[in-house]
């Protein structure tokens, strides 16, 4: 089957190697340097280059054109940081603007409609595409949140780190807060593509164009872009890249490069936190536990504690397969709570198993305690080969009336900051560094793993994969209800185990050789 998720992931990483490109070309081609020689404006609007080259592959049957304008924002003498939240699905998202005056920050309320969703600014560019003959052969409007993985200080005197998330955060359908940011002197890379719609992938015949792009008037009022940064054109000559073999080959590449073959199991969307934030609350090291702690020290009877809370299941769907049927699903559990949660697990010598151990912070990032949490079991099967935790979270479909009808065979977890489900909450860690397999889990020749779910992060398990699922092929037709539950057993220390549960209404329907499932939206959300 195919997974939807892996077409949007190796799509947007087809755009990397240009991407970094062209942050190198802002710098090389001196931007930086003349920026630096006189007070730069709030943000500008720049192209890194007035001439590009897009390769158009058929691979596979299906096509990708590698399109790169190399359009940035930079910022000036101060960030551009924006925070976007929502109180609950039924409510609409608020944003503000983080502004300095006077050496102080505040908030300051962007006007309403600017955000509708998580995917950044709405309509902030429009880019026109017109052929040789001047004919305007395509045209929309792209978002922009300013996070950025290509991100780069275009100026000297740049500050020489980067605090913002590396992804706007917008890919989960129940998040409930983000952080944007451009940090002062560095820039963020514009979108210049329309959004990707598989019916409508976006492709340009081999030729000569010229792109225009436009910052909407509204936001180059509202962040003070100069009136002549405004509008940038770019020439770009499209070229059949299947002459081009090594062309090719870097596409393929990409396509089955580390983040690919980390995101077995997970979905891989994630960011992370402020620079002052990191130095002073809970860093812990992602390197493995070098033995077990002697003596065991108690879990202490207050200070911060994770809150691990379940979004409603996402991505449901139907699937027949071997005349069975099955409901296939997407669930994340998230981080609420004042600490990180941090489970070290310590190989039984010569078995399959570790135990495993939670450990507790003072307020101040100090180690002060531990208990037991359960087991860790090694995974031995194809898209997993890791080890997982066992007592993370379950997996219920419920009947009409609530009560258990199937569980999923999924119960065991690899723990991984996969989704920024809540920026704004207090130290929320903007940039974890275990967002995917690749970071975590560790391999079969180990003898101890560290597993950890910063705050604000979620750990979302995509549906297609192995055990995320319930067969439903004698069940009656009704209403059911899908249950993510976190911490079933009780055996993780939390600040609240009383919002461990979200269900998600499903309807059966059809007969047994063409079963339905109609899926409600929560609050309007479809997700």
């Amino acid at each position: 089957m195919t997974d939807p998720l892996k077409k949007r992931r190796r799509r947007s990483r087809l755009m990397t190697y240009g991407a970094v490109a062209a942050a190198l070309a802002l710098t090389a081609a001196g931007v930086g340097v003349a920026q630096a020689a006189a007070t730069p404006p709030p943000l500008s609007f720049v192209a890194a280059t007035g001439q590009v080259t897009a390769e158009r592959y058929d691979y596979d049957g299906e096509i990708y054109l590698s399109f790169d304008l190399g359009l940035h924002v930079i910022a000036g003498k101060d960030p551009l940081e924006i925070w976007a939240k929502r109180t609950g699905y039924d409510k609409p998202i608020t944003a503000e603007r983080v502004v300095v005056q006077n050496g102080k920050k505040k908030k300051v309320a962007l006007p309403a409609g600017l955000v509708p969703d998580f995917n950044g600014l709405k309509d902030f560019t429009t880019i026109s595409i017109a052929d040789a003959a001047g004919q305007v052969v395509k045209e929309y409007k792209t978002p922009f949140c300013g996070n950025s993985w290509s991100s780069a200080r275009t100026r000297p005197d740049a500050p020489a780190a980067n605090p913002y998330p590396q992804s706007c955060g917008g890919y989960n359908p129940f998040t409930l807060g983000a952080v944007w940011g451009v940090q002062a002197g560095w820039d963020a890379q514009v979108v210049d593509q329309p959004p990707y719609e598989d019916d409508q992938p976006f492709d340009l015949p081999v030729g000569q164009y010229t792109a225009t792009a436009t910052v909407n008037p509204v936001y180059k009022q509202l962040f003070g872009i100069p009136a002549e940064q405004g509008t940038a054109k770019v020439g770009v000559t499209v070229v059949d890249g299947d002459t081009d073999r090594a062309g090719l080959a870097r596409i393929k590449a990409a396509d089955a490069g580390p983040v690919e073959a980390a995101a077995d199991e997970h979905s891989v969307h994630t960011a992370e936190g402020d620079a002052k934030r990191q130095v002073s609350a809970y860093v812990p090291e992602l390197r493995a536990p070098a033995k077990r702690p002697t003596p065991l020290k108690a879990a202490p009877t207050g200070g911060p504690r994770p809150d691990l809370r379940s979004l409603p299941a996402w991505e449901i769907a139907l699937e027949q397969e071997d005349n069975k049927w099955y409901v296939n699903f997407g669930a994340t559990v998230w981080n609420a709570g004042t600490s990180p949660l941090l489970v070290d697990g310590f190989r039984r010598t010569g078995t399959e198993l570790m135990d495993a151990y939670q450990y507790f912070f003072d307020a101040k990032g100090n180690q002060v305690g531990s208990r037991p949490a359960g087991t860790m079991e090694w995974d031995p099967r194809e898209g997993h080969l890791h080890w997982h935790f066992t007592d993370f979270a379950q997996y219920n479909l419920l009947d009409s009336t609530q009560k258990l009808a199937v569980r999923s065979g999924k119960e065991a977890f690899c723990l991984a900051n996969t989704d920024a489900v809540d920026f704004t909450i207090p130290n929320a860690k903007w940039r974890p560094e275990n967002t995917d397999l690749s970071t975590s889990c560790g391999a079969n020749t180990v003898i101890a793993v560290r597993e950890v779910l910063d705050i604000g992060n979620g750990d979302t398990y995509s549906q297609y994969r192995p055990g995320q699922s319930f067969e439903v092929t004698d069940l009656p037709n009704g209403t059911y209800y899908i249950q993510v539950l976190a911490n079933p057993e009780k055996k993780l220390a939390e600040l609240d185990t009383t919002n461990n549960s979200a269900l998600r209404q499903i309807v059966l329907g059809g007969t047994p050789e063409a079963r339905t499932l109609t899926v409600p939206p929560v609050n309007g959300i479809k997700g």
